[in-house]
């Protein structure tokens, strides 16, 4: 038997106590659709250990992580290069985790994960709204004539709840039929008050990290220049507080691309940040 102390390998400020726990943090360390630069599958562990650099204390919320009452699960076990079976999971976990009342913050991984996702959070609520954090539309019916990529996670998506019901915001990269598919469902937002559209809604938040500009993020498979910066996100951020937010999930760094750690650095502090809006 050793005394220690040890290193915590959860996220800082993580609770032991699942059963007493508001909201499970779950890794889902996938990349196997990955279009352009690979690496999102090592996000979730990395974010954990550069977690304990970062401090419980949210000056936006005025709170401690320690009082939020979160359970980190740790990593899913996910088959590579298999999206399916992965996706299977993934939701299999996500409805085990509404079915106990509680609340789900996802970390990826590539985008394609938010979809097993939503797929379990559908079995146990309804009048779901997703707002999509990108710099990516994410409309794509195929890519290299494969449906299931995390260049389409959004089209797969609005299949199941309704372009009516998803909102887009910071995207500048696409397709053309993309942009005129968003165009056509008045899907995009540029400013926080338009959240006012889903006020009765149950939103689920989805984060792809490269909404963010290169330069605080380059970690990340598909940089876009011209994204927010970190204070632009946190507006919208605060903005979601006020209303009925279901689950979220962060996705898409690629913590091995960024040698300096800012990228994962700024990953732990967002999660910080959006586990108070849960």
């Amino acid at each position: 038997m050793l005394t220690g102390p040890f290193l915590d390998k959860n996220f800082i400020g993580a609770s032991d106590d699942f059963d007493s726990s508001r909201i499970v943090m779950l890794g889902m360390p996938f990349d196997g659709t990955c279009t352009n630069r690979p690496g999102a599958r090592f996000a979730p562990q990395q974010i954990r250990i550069e977690s304990v650099g970062i401090e419980e204390y949210s000056v936006y919320f005025d709170t401690n992580l320690s009082n939020l009452g979160f359970y980190d699960a740790g990593e899913l076990e996910l088959p590579f290069g298999a999206p399916k079976e992965a996706l299977d999971i993934i939701e299999k976990n996500t409805g085990e985790i509404y079915s106990q009342n509680k609340k789900i913050l996802g970390i990826g991984g590539e985008h394609l994960v938010t979809l097993g996702t939503i797929k379990g959070l559908l079995k146990h609520h309804k009048d779901i709204a997703v707002v999509q954090f990108d710099a990516h539309t994410d409309l794509r019916a195929h890519y290299l004539d494969i449906e299931l990529t995390h260049s389409g996670v959004m089209l797969q998506i609005a299949k199941l709840i309704g372009f009516e019901n998803i909102m887009q915001v910071g995207i500048r990269s696409g397709e053309k039929e993309e942009f005129e598919l968003m165009k056509k469902h008045s899907t995009c937002a540029f400013n926080p008050n338009e959240l006012e559209r889903f006020k009765n809604k149950n939103i689920f938040v989805t984060i792809d990290l490269d909404v963010l500009d290169p330069s605080i993020m380059s970690g990340t498979g598909t940089p876009e220049a011209g994204g927010f910066s970190y204070r632009e996100l946190m507006k919208w951020v605060l903005e979601l507080k006020k209303y009925n937010i279901i689950g979220a999930d962060i996705v898409e760094l690629a913590p091995d691309l960024d040698i300096t750690r800012v990228s994962t650095a700024t990953a732990c502090k967002l999660i910080r940040e959006v586990l108070n809006i849960l």
